[in-house]
């Protein structure tokens, strides 16, 4: 079959497809007032249909194969069922319902059969596989080396080589694993939904007026107007924590929020943890791996289990240190101002909290009505103008998935449009929680090219109704992170879509969002956009010394939250042998690593849906920290030369980092932007550890 009607094939099998794949908004939007949940069942039926005919469509080829005739029309293949699970997934994850969920749980083993399938297609791999033995004659520019060399290593992780027995339980573990995913991750959001604890009006005493509206905002949106809820989303829960004076409030909020998911009955997950462990060992014993560590790590820049602890060991043992001498010191405060309790985890931050005030004379209440929501979106936007010329022309009217999501047009320094970039930032039951970055279509330059529809979900707490959205500066750093995972996606200026955006090594992908951080606790941004939300006055210069003063306090906490979470990831996963109890394990483990009392993981087991959701972070939550070495070194560049915004280093940032998606290693790309690789030193001071 030639490549014509290989094409030609694709094109009959697309044309009975569901609306949903024929996006007809603006711009070449979906037109989200079409979209009908009851659409999305057929609709995969019928893309899946559409991709099996295409790849079908290339092992008919009877020619030799070619770049032309095998690589370029599988990267082109499944263009239907894209258009298709996207849509899904942003519904399931941002707005979702008992139809879709239901639904989720449905199409989580028929996706996982669908790739499984392709991926162990003998014919199409011999086809790869001939390409790939004989590359060294096919004059391969860089980027299509690396496609090829990336997508041979994919088939052979999926199985391509092993015989057919294992074949059939690879893709029956597939399977499974993707049910438990879903149903992991419904859990969590139903026991996060389904729990709110309304405060009667003496209760409120002594929260701040931000918080106090907050709660009015989620109560209301749980149909209790007039009340105030604290829910367990982590803008109400987290600040409640720090700034109510009820301990008894405290104890019962940490405690909910910390359970979920362990709470006994439909939603644990305790079970469905240890049946995923056990799969995912065998997955890995199956493709010739020691362990599932092993098997994600091969992949990644840390390559080993023993790298990745070499790196985590040394923040570990130094933030348990200084965790230490920080909870002595908030005994200390609670001695003092008669509290006759040890510091327990609910305390910490209340405490944590007094302490910040009385060294640093600062106080967070004081510092959200400087970060209004519309005035952080702005600065998240006015630096990328000013690092990479782009500009932000917001669609208004543009019905979306949800009332409360917002989109632009992406214009780069020459006018021209090169993306769009929807925002959805505030909390609701139907939103699963935490805050991530995604597409609904990625870039790529084949068959004339195609934009990047890029968003960002977040879970910010929504005020009462004509008042501002005030951030914690927690709140800000987290919306500048998910905006540096979207100029990543945005940025992106790849031929092969396969290589495009956020498609790299799981431990580089963090990169370009972390880094962007940096650009908030700049002075000229913090001046230009931190302004009151009433006044329009700008941050005082005085309160701006204090947030710098105050930046690394109680850092130990923070990265002893985060080091434990890392750290129980691969205990889970670099064992050979992973355990039938995995509570148990975990209170085991916690007792060897000498966990603080006073503080819990940042993520415990249950609601671990980095890791327990999917296989997104699966091995890989140290990640985080891994990336962070290159940030803090990469920011320090910008920080050596005097400029935030040097041009020169601004240039080479957009071209190695946020453009350059996976078109090569991780290692070529860091070293082509700062001319070597980094050391952990600018980190470890960022972190207050140094």
């Amino acid at each position: 079959m030639t490549e014509t009607t290989a094409r030609e094939a694709a094109t009959a099998a697309n044309a009975s497809l569901s609306p949903l794949t024929r996006w007809t908004g603006p711009d070449g939007l979906p037109d989200f007032t079409a979209l009908r949940d009851e659409d999305f069942a057929p609709a995969f039926d019928a893309a899946f249909a559409a991709h099996r005919a295409e790849i079908d469509a290339i092992t008919a080829n009877g020619d030799q194969p070619t770049i032309a005739n095998t690589l370029l029309p599988l990267e082109r293949a499944g263009d239907a069922l894209d258009r298709v699970s996207s849509l899904f997934w942003l519904k399931a994850g941002a707005h979702t319902n008992e139809a879709i969920q239901t639904l989720e749980r449905d199409i989580a083993p028929k996706m996982a059969q669908h790739w499984s399938a392709i991926a162990m297609d003998k014919a199409l791999f011999i086809r790869i596989e001939a390409l790939w033995q004989g590359r060294a004659a096919l004059n391969l520019d860089g980027e299509t080396a690396r496609v090829l060399d990336e997508t041979r290593a994919g088939f052979v992780r999926a199985g391509a080589l092993l015989d057919e027995a294992a074949q059939t339980r690879l893709k029956a573990i597939g399977e499974r694993l993707a049910v438990l995913g879903a149903t992991f991750g419904q859990n969590v959001l139903k026991d996060e939904s389904d729990w709110a604890l309304m405060l009667q009006p003496d209760e409120l005493e002594g929260l701040p007026e931000f918080l106090v509206s907050a709660m009015a905002g989620a109560a209301a949106a749980r149909g209790k107007a007039g009340q105030h809820a604290i829910t367990l989303s982590r803008s109400i829960a987290e600040p409640f924590l720090a700034l109510s004076p009820r301990r008894d409030l405290r104890e019962t909020v940490w405690r909910a929020f910390v359970q979920r998911g362990q709470n006994g009955g439909a939603t644990d997950n305790t079970a469905i943890i240890a049946e995923t462990l056990a799969l995912r060992a065998e997955k890995a014993q199956l493709l010739g791996f020691a362990s599932f560590a092993d098997y994600r790590l091969e992949r990644t820049m840390a390559k080993t289990p023993a790298a990745v602890h070499g790196l985590l060991a040394p923040v570990w043992e130094a933030s348990r240190a200084k965790a230490a001498k920080d909870q002595a010191a908030l005994a200390a405060l609670a001695a003092e101002t008669g509290l006759n309790h040890d510091v327990a985890p609910w305390d910490w931050r209340f405490l944590a909290e007094k302490l910040r005030a009385r060294t640093y004379d600062f106080d967070e209440g004081a510092l959200k009505p400087y970060l209004p929501l519309d005035r952080m979106i702005e600065a998240a936007f006015d630096v990328a103008n000013r690092l990479f010329g782009l500009t932000f022309e917001e669609m208004p009217g543009v019905p979306l998935w949800h009332a409360d999501a917002r989109i632009w047009r992406v214009k780069n320094a020459q006018g021209g449009v090169i993306a769009h970039f929807a925002g959805d930032w505030f909390n609701r039951p139907s939103k699963r929680s935490g805050a991530w970055m995604s597409g609904l279509q990625g870039q790529h330059k084949l068959d004339g090219g195609q934009r990047p529809i890029i968003y960002n979900i977040c879970n910010f707490a929504k005020p009462e109704e004509g008042k501002a959205a005030l951030l914690s500066f927690d709140d800000a750093r987290t919306l500048f992170h998910e905006f540096g995972h979207a100029l990543h996606g945005m940025l992106s200026d790849v031929t092969w879509p396969s290589v495009a955006g956020t498609s790299v090594y799981r431990d580089f992908v963090e990169l370009p969002s972390q880094l962007y951080e940096h650009w908030l606790s700049v002075p000229d941004v913090l001046q230009k956009h931190a302004r009151h939300a009433e006044t329009g006055e700008p941050m005082p210069q005085a309160l701006m010394a204090k947030l710098k003063a105050a930046r690394t306090f109680d850092a130990a906490f923070a990265s002893v939250e985060f080091t434990a979470s890392a750290l129980m990831d691969m205990a889970f996963h670099a064992t050979p042998v992973p355990p039938e109890d995995p509570m148990a394990f975990e209170a085991e483990e916690l007792a060897r690593m000498a966990m603080p009392d006073a503080i819990a993981m940042r993520h415990r087991s249950p609601h671990f849906q980095h890791v327990f959701s999917g296989e997104g972070y699966a091995a890989g939550y140290y990640s985080y920290l891994w990336s962070e070495v290159l940030d803090a070194d990469a920011f320090a560049a910008f920080e050596e030369t005097g400029d935030p915004f040097n041009p020169d280093l601004a240039r080479r940032l957009k071209e190695n980092i946020y453009a350059a998606g996976g078109a090569k290693d991780p290692a070529e790309l860091y070293t082509a932007f700062r001319g070597r690789m980094p050391a952990p030193d600018a980190m470890m001071k960022k972190r207050g550890l140094a």
